[in-house]
């Protein structure tokens, strides 16, 4: 019985954090653009400008 009024608290205080973390997200704008990267990954037309020659 001990060990769970060690591990409830741990658990919900790591569920909490997670929340947290994902509500910071969503207000900095992480999942705002989810087909950008997708189609960025496929666009090759930063390869082929010419290397800085400095």
């Amino acid at each position: 019985m001990t060990p769970l009024l060690i591990i409830i608290p741990v658990v919900l205080l790591v569920g909490v954090l997670a929340l947290g973390a994902f509500m910071w997200s969503l207000r900095a704008g992480q999942y705002e653009d989810m087909d950008g990267a997708a189609q960025r990954i496929l666009d090759d037309s930063a390869d082929d400008a010419p290397p800085d020659k400095r």
